[in-house]
């Protein structure tokens, strides 16, 4: 004779599934993260840790929420076409069934909304994805099984993150680089995010309207100069890319070397604002 459902450890199981579905999604995103250009304001590690950590009973909360909406409803659907079928778990019943509950709150929010069709259709797959996970693994009747998701997930995640941080270590995976650029890069029009323009000429000359200036002693949150004018610029690919930077000689005008970062098909150059070190950057792309 099967073992009873437990439907009160189906509402555990899966809520420590969708709780275990974020952290994972956390240890991706944050190595995907090394692989990008950083962003203009550096990222307070700390703070996004205490952030991480006050918004856990959040996903729990809302992992529970989901479960008893969702997962429960299915586990239950699954059950009345397994006991149709002779006893035998429908696992295969799982995604369609999530799909079908979830197919008019989807609706109902694309319509109100008006979401473009593609990406509801993206939203309603990954939705459907998800929650059918917490149902495929609430499905077993066995004992023990809470104790096993929670040790099995947990080396999931962790393992995610220290072979995410070994594979950027040792070069298996793309840590960003900025991209090689030279002279001929240079060449053309470079804006900021106001629209103010550095122009490069072949030649070797270059004109600014409105570019913003930043001493190393400025502080980040002080607005800056803008300079506008006329005069020189020259490449140096540097020992790597790292170290390549682009110096412009305005006479009213007085900047550190430019240092670059971006991509190959969005290059830019950049200063940092309060001195090296600071984090904070200054970037003009390339039209």
């Amino acid at each position: 004779m099967r073992q009873k459902r437990s439907y009160g450890r189906v509402l555990v199981v899966s809520t420590l599934v969708g709780c275990l579905e974020v952290a994972l999604t956390a240890a991706v995103v944050l190595v995907h993260v090394r692989t990008q250009p950083p962003p203009d304001t550096p990222s307070d590690w700390a703070d996004i840790g205490g952030s991480l950590i006050a918004l856990t009973p959040l996903v729990g909360f809302v992992s529970f929420l989901l479960t008893l909406v969702f997962v429960l409803p299915a586990v239950a659907l699954v059950d009345l076409l397994s006991r149709g079928l002779g006893g035998r778990t429908a696992w295969w019943a799982a995604p369609p069934a999530v799909a079908a509950l979830l197919a008019a709150p989807v609706l109902i929010f694309a319509t109100y909304n008006d979401a473009e069709t593609g990406d509801t259709l993206v939203f309603w797959a990954s939705a459907t994805a998800s929650l059918s996970l917490g149902v495929v693994v609430a499905l077993p009747r066995g004992e023990g099984l809470l104790r096993r998701v929670a040790l099995w997930g947990t080396a999931l995640v962790v393992g995610t993150g220290v072979c995410g941080a070994l594979g950027l270590a040792v070069g298996l995976l793309p840590a960003y680089e900025p991209p090689r650029i030279g002279p001929e890069t240079m060449t053309g029009s470079w804006f900021d995010q106001t629209g103010n323009t550095l122009v490069f000429t072949p030649d070797g000359r270059v004109t600014a309207s409105g570019v913003g200036v930043h001493r190393p002693g400025d502080h980040p949150d002080d607005p800056s100069r803008r300079c506008s004018g006329s005069g020189t610029w020259s490449y140096g690919p540097g020992r790597d890319v790292w170290s390549q930077e682009v110096r412009v000689e305005i006479p009213e005008c007085h900047w550190q070397a430019w240092g670059v970062d971006g991509t190959a098909g969005e290059p830019r150059i950049r200063q940092e604002i309060g001195g090296p070190g600071s984090g904070r950057l200054y970037r003009l792309r390339k039209a």
